[in-house]
């Protein structure tokens, strides 16, 4: 990791009316507009959805760190996150984020020590700690094998 701070750069631009370009130095660009719940297309990205979508990247990426810290094994890590937007005190924010990540293991891995990293993950996140709304994080391990077993964790 380079020494912090970091900077991340994008460049937005767009006319009255159409999609807006998002572009950063590397990857290709990136079309957003409105969500159909603000009169938008709902066909593209939007601020909102690319935010959800950046609570569950930085989830996943977060946990193969710790993972790999831990030397714990797994196979495919699913989050399905729902982002919650609200007016409070007349301001429009997210006021919940809920997070139901399914970890695959593999025959053999303690599914309490993969919670615990899965959390441990969560907690790190540099994207949740970087909001005020709250995070939820609803976990449920599964070992991978033939026979399947579903170990749902409180």
């Amino acid at each position: 990791m380079h020494p912090l701070p970091h900077h991340y750069a994008v460049s937005a631009v767009a006319c009255a009316r159409g999609d807006v370009a998002l572009t950063t130095d590397g990857p290709s660009s990136l079309l957003s507009a409105s969500p159909r719940q603000f009169d938008g297309p709902g066909d593209l990205w939007s601020p909102e959805t690319l935010l959800v979508g950046a609570v569950g990247d930085c989830l996943i990426l977060t946990f193969r760190a710790v993972a790999r810290a831990s030397k714990l094994d797994w196979t495919n890590l699913h989050c399905e996150v729902t982002g919650m937007l609200d007016r409070v005190d007349r301001v429009t924010q997210f006021t919940d984020f809920l997070i139901h990540a399914r970890l695959k293991i593999p025959p053999g891995t303690d599914p309490q020590f993969a919670s615990r990293a899965l959390e441990k993950a969560e907690r790190a996140c540099l994207i949740t700690n970087s909001l005020k709304a709250p995070t939820h994080l609803v976990p449920e391990i599964e070992v991978d094998a033939e026979q399947r077993e579903l170990v749902a964790v409180p």
